[in-house]
């Protein structure tokens, strides 16, 4: 508690200390949501940059890593607004492959295109609960909502996702 006060108080040795303290944990969050190891660095950079801009609003008695989670999701979240999607070419292309491969390759674009296809704020809470597994609490957290509205969301995502798969012939 005495930290997060220095801290609100503009001490630079208490928010070096929270960088180090919670670096890793807003790194791996923002990794997690945008899927881009470089840009998740960047992003962290930011994030602490606008932790320490707003220090001033932070309450003191509040959990600092909910905050800065928040904080760096609205961030993450603002980045894959921006950012155009990219078809990476696989290592492999050379190679022959096996009908079945092919089969599977173009399943799993069918359905990351699906996913990209989602709106924001479905696709960052389908991201951290189907595939980072994350709890229905820590998303809310993060999201700045309640956990039913998080339920919420990952039902239509899913729902949405089923519906477009269906449209392009990938069965379940």
């Amino acid at each position: 508690m005495e930290l997060l006060k220095r801290f609100r108080q503009g001490d630079p040795e208490a928010f070096e200390a929270l960088f180090r303290q919670f670096q890793a944990e807003v790194y791996g969050w923002i990794v997690r949501i945008v899927r881009d190891p470089s840009a998740a660095e960047d992003l962290t950079i930011e994030t602490f940059w606008r932790i320490h801009r707003a220090r001033g609003r932070f309450d003191p008695g509040a959990s600092f890593g909910a905050w800065a989670r928040r904080i760096a999701t609205n961030l993450a979240i603002d980045h894959l607004r921006r950012k155009r999607p990219e078809l990476a070419l696989p290592d492999n292309l050379a190679e022959p492959t096996s009908a079945d491969s092919i089969v599977c390759r173009e399943t799993r674009r069918q359905i990351a295109e699906a996913f990209r296809g989602l709106p924001l704020k479905l696709r960052a809470a389908a991201t951290l609960s189907l595939i980072e597994e994350q709890s229905p609490k820590e998303i809310a957290e993060a999201l700045g909502t309640s956990e039913g509205a998080v339920r919420v969301r990952v039902l239509r995502a899913v729902r949405l996702l089923r519906q477009q798969l269906k449209r392009v012939g990938v069965k379940r």
